[in-house]
């Protein structure tokens, strides 16, 4: 099953320094030159809208990266173990790949996002751990909601990148009249989270409600329930993949989130925001949560977010 594609696509073209999708084109006709490699799917590859469903066109991928593994391995391996294998082989430093791709994924975003009042992009996401080896400590995930074929359908997706393994789950976005659904499944796996969030308010900077399913890393598959804060980025950041998702003991999320490309005024009020959203102190056995803990952080963030999608925009003008 292929995964992280688009992620993957903008490593190969940070590793080979191309620039446009006919650029990798010729690179997969120097390896084949029968590939089916093509150029108009390709844009939809790299925007995560679709993926090749070919495996020779995986073939031909091994071949362009020379890595010593078949095309099966490049479609299904864990995008961390991706960049860690292409730094072994071409002798490249993992950081300055690292911000190549980062650099190709802003200059190629400011095309596609637009503050507005959609709910499409990637999100940074904070929760309390479930694992009992984590106990105390904050999980980092990524949300990301596309629309990869119908305009009216919204596909979500969230993962982490856990010590065993990397989790991604999948699923359909459902916006009921009172609150904002999420049922997400891990293709080929048994992993399962539910998500009830606050219905979003414009310019989404911020999705924030409940998150439960069952312990990952446990001896026992333990019932839980945590709260979720989801910051929108205005652009996509590799760390959110290639990171460990488990965040050391008193880690500041807004010196996270400034790590991640979103520029914080105001780390202290950002982590004291977040602090309390997250940090339940009902007695009564009910973790029901106030709509104005939601509306403090949307008034938080969304002068946050409008700034950096419009500084991403002078960016892309300039370039």
């Amino acid at each position: 099953m292929a995964r992280d594609i688009d992620q993957k696509l903008r490593a190969t073209a940070a590793l080979l320094g191309t620039v446009t999708a006919k650029d990798l084109a010729t690179a997969f006709r120097r390896a084949n030159p029968a590939t089916s490699f093509d150029v108009d799917r390709a844009h939809k590859w790299i925007q995560g809208r679709a993926h090749p469903r070919e495996l020779r066109l995986y073939e031909d991928w091994a071949k362009v990266l020379d890595l010593g593994h078949p095309g099966a391995w490049v479609a299904e391996c864990d995008l961390g173990d991706f960049i860690d294998a292409v730094c072994a082989r071409h002798n490249c430093d993992r950081d300055t790949l690292e911000r190549r791709i980062e650099s190709s994924s802003r200059s190629g975003a400011g095309q596609h996002q637009e503050p507005s009042l959609s709910l499409e992009g990637t999100y940074a996401c904070y929760s309390h751990a479930w694992s009992p080896y984590f106990g105390g400590q904050l999980i980092r995930g990524e949300l990301s909601i596309t629309r990869p074929q119908s305009p009216q359908k919204l596909l979500v997706s969230y993962a982490e990148r856990l010590p065993t393994s990397g989790l991604r789950l999948e699923g359909p976005f459902v916006m009921s009249g009172r609150a904002m659904h999420l049922d997400l499944r891990e293709p080929g796996g048994d992993a399962r989270f539910f998500f009830c969030l606050f219905l979003p308010t414009p310019p989404v900077s911020v999705l924030a409600g409940l998150m439960c399913g069952a312990t990952i890393i446990d001896p026992d598959a333990r019932p839980s329930v945590t709260r979720i804060v989801m910051i929108r980025l205005p652009v996509p950041n590799m760390q959110l993949r290639s990171a460990v998702a488990y965040l050391p003991p008193e880690t500041s999320v807004a010196g996270d989130l400034a790590s991640l490309g979103l520029r914080i005024p105001d780390p202290i009020a950002v982590d004291e925001g977040i602090g309390a959203f997250l940090n339940s102190s009902d007695e009564r056995g009910l973790d029901q949560i106030d709509p104005p803990s939601y509306r403090t952080l949307a008034h938080l963030f969304n002068p946050i977010w409008l700034a950096s999608a419009i500084a991403t925009q002078q960016r892309v003008g300039k370039a």
